[in-house]
């Protein structure tokens, strides 16, 4: 599979089906940079030209954004999105949509190695 920066929405469909699959069929949005891309839920493609703010504020910015939308299809609902690069430059970017109301994300920091936690110590 080969995903560039104009990838469409039906070109990235198989490798958001999979991140879908593996973060237990939460809904997942994924675009790329000069295209918008899909929006997945319950194992279904539902939008083949799908995009929303946090991509979009994802492919400008280049860093993790983990957000609630005030706006969009999943406006009041969490989100963690983030960008996919090659060579450095930003080509697409893919959100979880946390319908667990921030359980997951609760989760994912509870669940964090005690060395990739700040020191208490202040270090």
């Amino acid at each position: 599979m080969n995903i560039n920066g104009s990838s469409t929405g039906e070109e990235i469909a198989p490798m958001a089906l999979a991140i879908h699959n593996l973060v237990n069929r939460l809904p997942i949005t994924m675009r790329t940079l000069k295209n918008p891309g899909v929006r997945i839920e319950d194992g279904k493609v539902i939008d083949y030209k799908y995009t929303g703010p946090v991509l979009e504020k994802v492919l400008e910015s280049g860093e993790m954004i983990q957000e609630i939308p005030q706006k969009g299809e999943y406006e009041g609902t969490p989100v963690v999105v983030v960008p996919i690069t090659e060579e450095g430059t930003v080509i697409a970017s893919v959100g979880v949509v946390d319908i667990t109301k921030g359980i997951y994300s609760d989760i994912m920091e509870i669940t964090k190695r005690p060395e990739d936690l700040p020191d208490s110590r202040g270090g």
